[in-house]
């Protein structure tokens, strides 16, 4: 990984040099990241590093630590390590990343500033709690609309820690299935993903979603029973990794042999892949969310739970009942990553289309660029009462409706690389492969 590496720190300190001369700065400051305690407690949260910082460096457990970085210069790296016998303090710097560094080592937070104090306009880039005496985040727009433009095209060193985090998530998604198909509880599902990807809830990209049966009907379902259900018909799995820093985020959905729910995953798993497909350099993205709108149609007359064309349906939004979120999103540093809706690096916003607000990305494709692909086809009882106030409600073949609703619904999820000719490149399905292999 060494020349890519290196070949990432060079374009970074290119792109780098580049917005601040164009924005009128001289040097550019990076926080960490600061630990944060409970209200009225003595308990952290769980740390999350600024993006800005681990873009540089695959350092994700550092606060209080900054990046300096000036036109003609190494970045400068003052790295937090305390005296502390209470916890265990950062380990001393190592690593391939540490020969492009100029280090300085502190073991006071505050003692950072005396490091960061160079001549000129300094872009300081961090939130509000990581102010330092004369360093204060200033997160100058015109600077960070710059930045967040070019994060969505990714180095061939991001690519591959983001296929690394795929082939980390896929052992533990086939371990999740396995405890379902065992009868196991929704806790002891997450339990066996854990265990089999390495992780603890402390440093998962983000909380896994794990809906059995109607659970998998909430989108964003936050809760982990510890009591199995008597009956475990479905699993909805949303669940990622994380390797240095960058994230993958999978979602698989399994059933236990009903033939219905069965027919529903196949239909689903097909519109899936063709719109896997649609990834290619110089598509709208948005026209891939409006594809997908137009296969749960047509996914819905074939199994017969609505009795209206495909044209019908988009016409009188049916499909935004079973389908209400967005295709996807870009994904690297963080999950749900920055930039989805910029039209360019000076701020100037690509719309959604309109009556789908949930789109998270409005961009043309590029090389370079990674997106996940999630069509969706749920069973969610608020959206349903809404659609039997239509004049669609006529179309719907409830009784089918009824029995589909004990699953929950379905998420299929792959995270995707747009490649400068030719089709895509699909990090999740080659991890699950290569485990296959």
């Amino acid at each position: 990984m060494s020349t890519t590496y290196q070949q990432h720190l060079t374009l970074l300190q290119t792109q780098a040099e580049q917005a601040l001369a164009r924005c009128g700065f001289d040097a550019l400051l990076i926080a960490s990241g600061v630990e944060k305690l409970a209200f009225l407690d003595d308990r952290p949260y769980l740390f999350a590093p600024n993006p800005h910082f681990k873009h540089w460096l695959p350092l994700v457990n550092h606060p209080d630590s900054w990046l300096l970085i000036r036109p003609g210069h190494k970045p400068r790296l003052v790295y937090y390590q305390p005296d502390d016998f209470w916890h265990v303090p950062p380990a001393d710097p190592s690593g391939e990343w540490l020969a492009h560094v100029e280090l300085v080592l502190i073991q006071r937070a505050e003692d950072a500033a005396a490091h960061l104090q160079v001549p000129g306009r300094l872009a300081i880039i961090g939130e509000a709690d990581a102010a330092l005496a004369g360093v204060l985040p200033n997160n100058p727009p015109e600077l960070l609309n710059i930045l967040h433009y070019q994060r969505a095209y990714k180095t061939e060193y991001e690519l591959a820690q983001m296929r690394a985090a795929s082939r980390r998530a896929v052992p533990a998604h086939l371990a999740a299935r396995k405890a379902f198909l065992a009868g196991a509880s929704e806790l002891d599902i997450h339990r066996a993903y854990l265990a089999a990807s390495g992780h603890t809830d402390r440093d998962l990209p983000y909380t896994n979603i794990v809906g059995l049966n109607e659970h998998g009907a909430v989108l964003h379902y936050q809760y982990q029973d510890a009591q199995a259900p008597a009956e475990s018909r479905s699993l909805l799995i949303d669940a990622g990794a994380q390797v240095n820093g960058y994230a993958s985020d999978i979602t698989r959905t399994w059933g236990a042999g009903d033939a219905n729910f069965q027919a529903l995953l196949d239909a689903m798993e097909r519109a899936q892949l063709a719109l896997v497909d649609e990834v290619r350099a110089g598509v709208d993205y948005r026209s891939i969310h409006l594809s997908t709108h137009a296969k749960v149609a047509g996914i819905l007359q074939e199994l017969g739970v609505v009795k209206l064309s495909v044209e019908e349906q988009l016409a009188q939004r049916v499909t935004s009942t079973f389908f209400p979120h967005g295709i996807g999103h870009l994904i690297g540093l963080q999950v749900h990553d920055v930039g989805g809706f910029m039209a360019d690096d000076r701020g100037a916003v690509a719309p959604k289309p309109e009556g789908h607000p949930y789109l998270r990305l409005t961009r043309p494709l590029a090389a370079g660029m990674v997106v996940t692909i999630e069509p969706g086809l749920y069973f969610i009882p608020t959206l349903l009462d809404k659609l039997k106030a239509t004049p669609a409600a006529a179309a719907v073949d409830w009784s089918l409706v009824a029995q589909l609703s004990k699953f929950g619904g379905v998420r299929i999820e792959d995270d995707v690389v747009c490649r400068a000719q030719g089709g895509p490149e699909n990090m999740t399905r080659d991890a699950f492969a290569a485990l296959a292999s």
